[in-house]
């Protein structure tokens, strides 16, 4: 067992700075100490916790077990520490030099980072935001692991470190080029409903970071014995709408999506021919930044930018 009153826990930040970087080099300039000061820390960290802690591979170094394991709860101890002397402070937009990262798809791309850019540039000069690409499947890991700072995701279940805060519920629309010439044959007008057969005849473009050829529009035609042909699948809502504005083919997307790109790339929206729950988008991020005043303002920024988005009638969606 480590003895506290003799441990030096100036050595903790050596420790976590190597676990992020795997260099010595790299790990002084980021706590800023020189390379031979952080490879005796390194020395003495492996006499302390009687472990050799790194294994030198090529020009890096690879954590033991013991070390990889020391690395989430070590950064939660370090981010507390930050935190309770930073939570009395108030955050200052105007004056604050700070950086953070957002998980989530192009949709917030097209409607949130424009607002957002316009709102830190004239409130928050010295703050950065970068929106990152969702992936789905991995989301959660890059948020435990300090690779974003939130992500904006459907509702989902969520671990037991992870806080969230629902943003806007949104419908779906049918979406097709305009002068599409079976919906025209159909008599349909923009804003109609596309009836089922044709729906399902046509062919679909489905957003899917991940590739899958069903998603929650699929669900909503199973409930009334019915299936789409899907012909294509995109990984960017920008993919989806740009593919259907150049062919025969169809998709459901957001509806806030659909008005705003409509006449920017010549599509007509029209209602899907089933009924299905509006899709609730949270915004979620680890219990440790909950109390950051930085964190916190970036999160009621966004909260405010997307309230409008929000869809209560029940209507007609993917």
């Amino acid at each position: 067992m480590v003895n506290l009153a003799s441990f030096d826990l100036n050595l903790l930040r050596v420790l976590d700075a190597l676990l992020h970087e795997g260099s010595t080099v790299a790990a002084g300039q980021r706590i800023g100490l020189s390379q031979p000061a952080v490879s005796a820390a390194l020395g003495r960290l492996r006499g302390q916790l009687d472990d050799e802690l790194f294994i030198r591979r090529g020009q890096g170094l690879e954590p033991t077990h013991y070390a990889r394991s020391l690395e989430i709860p070590l950064r939660d101890i370090l981010d507390g520490i930050e935190l309770m002397f930073e939570a009395p402070k108030r955050f200052d937009p105007a004056t604050a030099v700070a950086s953070f990262k957002i998980s989530g798809s192009d949709f917030f791309a097209e409607l949130l980072m424009p607002r957002l850019a316009d709102m830190v540039s004239r409130q928050a000069p010295g703050v950065r935001v970068q929106l990152v690409n969702l992936v789905p499947d991995s989301y959660v890991d890059t948020i435990e692991q300090y690779e974003v700072d939130l992500a904006l995701i459907p509702a989902a279940e969520l671990p037991d470190w992870a806080e969230q805060r629902p943003m806007f519920r949104s419908r779906f629309c049918v979406i097709a080029r305009r002068d599409h010439p079976r919906l025209r044959r159909a008599g349909l007008k923009t804003g109609d409903t596309v009836p089922i057969d044709l729906f399902c005849d046509l062919g679909h473009v489905l957003f899917s970071p991940e590739g899958k050829l069903r998603a929650l529009g699929d669900a909503a035609l199973a409930r009334v014995g019915r299936e789409r042909r899907v012909a294509m699948t995109m990984p960017v809502f920008s993919g989806v709408y740009r593919a259907v504005s150049e062919s025969d083919l169809i998709a459901l997307i957001p509806y806030q999506l659909a008005v705003h790109v409509a006449d920017k790339v010549g599509l007509s929206i029209y209602e899907p021919p089933m009924p299905v729950d509006l899709a609730q988008i949270i915004m979620v991020w680890h219990k440790r930044t909950t109390a950051s005043p930085g964190h916190r303002w970036l999160r009621d920024c966004i909260a405010d930018i997307v309230a409008p988005f929000d869809d209560g009638v029940v209507a007609h969606g993917i």
